[in-house]
């Protein structure tokens, strides 16, 4: 999913940028070329019957995005298999197709980025923007991608400058790629910068966050045969550790493949190397050398990091830093609303507390009415009595009964006005009450939010710390049983390497003792070979002797003498013949017992090789 949602970023702006009318549609045609581009960088095979049977309806117009994607989908993306494709060469793909429309450097010569450059920077923005169309990369990400290519060259932010373009742009969602590279061009990373510096910069940048290269520069190793040191250029990835023979990385010298049973240790001063350390895997152990102590304690936290990566399944750790401060946006934004609704809340307490107030002034206005009307009353009755009083004063009986009435009408009107007074008290009273009891309705609304969000909260954190516990503790059992295995695997292999070295040394006991009896014997035959030789030597010497001619004129008394020894030659013939044949024999005897010892010889020394070497 993370391979479809990054090639659809990049395919996305091929499609806009083949859109020239900006109406949101592209023509067949050019679709035809942009899919035979992406059958060609995908390395997925051309279904050109499928291009044309879904391009080939009546209708010659354009093709909007929503009528593309499920071709795309069905036909090229759910082709895509991961590590077949190079994405580079896909991004430069569509790179070179919506740069031409869009990316408009300053043709002044001011401009700071070549089209490499804005290629890698359009590369940047689009790892770190959201899966929302347009595609557009917010101000805590902008600030952030800038900060980490002054933190390469070594410089500072002019965060004056980003500010004046967010003004001036009035950006509120989030800034394109367009505008972004517009930001670069116009100095924000530092005035005077050489092209070269820059370029190295954003590559460094660009290979460790989308290459996902944790780490990379010169070490020494020690190699496993020669045991020799050699300075290697390493290029360190959450999945492995490959070293090159330069930093051009042309030729690829090796790699060590990273997981859950490697580990990285500190090792002492040696052989004339300091600042050392290893990577232990299951098989070898690799040793290194790190120009300082501090590049080793660099070098090790990042293959450290490389390895939890790993065993936590993820690929990329700007990936996981790009999901954190995802998580941590969405938190702030929920938290905003949570403040909006607690002030709309408070709004609304508020309008209620008012409306109560307008009720209490009504009836403190109705009841000033009142007092108003009881004081006309008495006044008007006063009159009534006055004049009363002087018409009855002939009557003076009559005058004292209607006085008697009269007091006792107005004992009754002073009782309904004490009645009147004591209610107007007892609403003054009640709305002092429903004053502090609106107070404690808001405070204990507070309060009982806020209790409400420590506990959620806090059985949130404890839910995940018990996941983790649980997780931890399955680790440690499989750790535990995989440790015991490889216990008894070893304990194992030990016992057989110990019979085989015990059968070894028997049989190189058994080798000796026989390469002493050949020894012997060797001995025995070259001394009768010699014997031999000096046997044919005296043999040869009376040969010579009784084969010797006789001359001519001889007397015949001297024949007779000599007619005994003419048999010599005879039995010196035959005794030749005897000799050389015994001289034969001796020869294939000989022969026969130098190439036994030489081939006794010959797996003696194999033998004594083979046990000799290291088990």
């Amino acid at each position: 999913m993370e391979v479809r949602a990054e090639l659809l970023k990049s395919i996305w702006y091929a499609f806009t940028s083949l859109d020239t009318e900006d109406s949101g549609k592209v023509s067949k045609s050019q679709l035809k070329v942009l899919s035979h581009n992406l059958y060609s960088v995908l390395r997925i095979p051309h279904d050109q019957a499928a291009l044309e049977q879904h391009f080939s309806d009546d209708d010659d117009g354009p093709v909007s995005s929503q009528g593309y994607m499920p071709y795309l989908n069905k036909f090229i993306l759910d082709k895509v298999v991961e590590g077949t494709f190079d994405k580079e060469q896909v991004d430069e793909l569509c790179w070179t197709l919506c740069s031409k429309k869009n990316y408009r450097p300053n043709t002044n010569g001011t401009a700071v980025l070549s089209n490499k450059d804005a290629g890698r920077l359009w590369c940047l923005f689009n790892f770190l923007t959201e899966d929302k169309y347009p595609l557009l990369l917010v101000p805590e990400e902008v600030d952030y991608l800038l900060k980490k290519i002054c933190a390469v060259l070594s410089v500072e932010l002019n965060s004056v400058d980003v500010e004046e373009f967010w003004t001036q742009e009035c950006v509120q969602e989030g800034m394109s790629v367009w505008s972004f590279l517009e930001l670069v061009n116009s100095g924000v990373l530092g005035r005077g910068l050489e092209r070269e510096r820059l370029s190295s910069a954003i590559e460094d940048v660009y290979r460790e966050m989308v290459g996902s290269v944790l780490k990379e520069g010169y070490l020494w190793k020690k190699g496993h045969l020669r045991r020799n040191w050699t300075e290697r250029w390493f290029c360190l990835k959450p999945s492995v550790l490959s070293y090159y023979t330069s930093e051009d990385r042309k030729e690829c010298k090796g790699s060590i493949e990273l997981d859950l049973n490697c580990c990285v240790e500190v090792l002492p001063e040696r052989e004339g190397k300091r600042c050392m350390f290893c990577v232990k895997t299951l098989n070898k152990t690799y040793e290194m050398s790190a120009p300082d102590s501090k590049q080793r304690q660099e070098w090790t936290t990042a293959i450290q990091l490389a390895i939890r990566l790993r065993s936590e399944g993820k690929s990329s750790l700007h990936k996981e830093l790009k999901a954190r401060r995802q998580e941590v946006r969405e938190e702030r934004e929920r938290r905003r609303a949570f403040r909006e609704q607690e002030t709309q809340r408070l709004q609304d307490l508020q309008g209620e507390k008012e409306q109560k107030q307008a009720e209490l002034e009504l009836l403190k206005e109705a009841q000033k009415q009142a007092q108003v009307a009881l004081l006309q009353e008495e006044e008007r009755r006063r009159k009534q009595h006055d004049e009363l009083q002087r018409a009855l004063e002939e009557q003076l009986q009559q005058a004292e009964e209607a006085r008697a009435s009269m007091r006792e009408e107005m004992a009754l009107k002073e009782v309904e006005a004490e009645h009147q007074r004591k209610r107007i008290r007892e609403l003054e009273e009640l709305q002092q009450h429903l004053e502090d009891a609106l107070h404690q309705e808001i405070k204990a609304r507070q309060d009982e939010e806020n209790y409400r969000y420590t506990q959620t909260r806090l059985l949130a954190e404890e839910e995940e710390k018990t996941k983790a516990l649980l997780s931890l503790q399955e680790e440690q059992e499989e750790l535990l049983e995989h440790m015991q295995k490889e216990k008894r695997e070893l304990r194992r292999e030990m016992d057989e390497k110990a019979n085989a070295l015990e059968e070894a040394h028997k049989q190189l006991e058994n080798i000796r003792a026989s390469r002493h009896r050949v020894d012997q014997d060797i001995a025995a035959a070259q001394r009768k070979q010699r014997q031999a030789s000096s046997s044919v030597k005296h043999w040869n010497v009376q040969m010579t002797r009784l084969m010797h001619p006789i001359g001519p004129g001889a007397c015949v008394s001297d024949r007779r003498a000599s007619a005994p020894a003419m048999r010599v030659p005879s039995l010196g013939d035959s005794g030749l013949l005897a000799t050389r044949g015994s001289i034969r024999e001796t020869d294939r005897h000989n022969g026969d017992e130098k190439r036994e010892e030489k081939t006794n010889g010959e797996k003696s020394r194999a033998l004594h090789k083979a046990y000799s070497e290291p088990v």
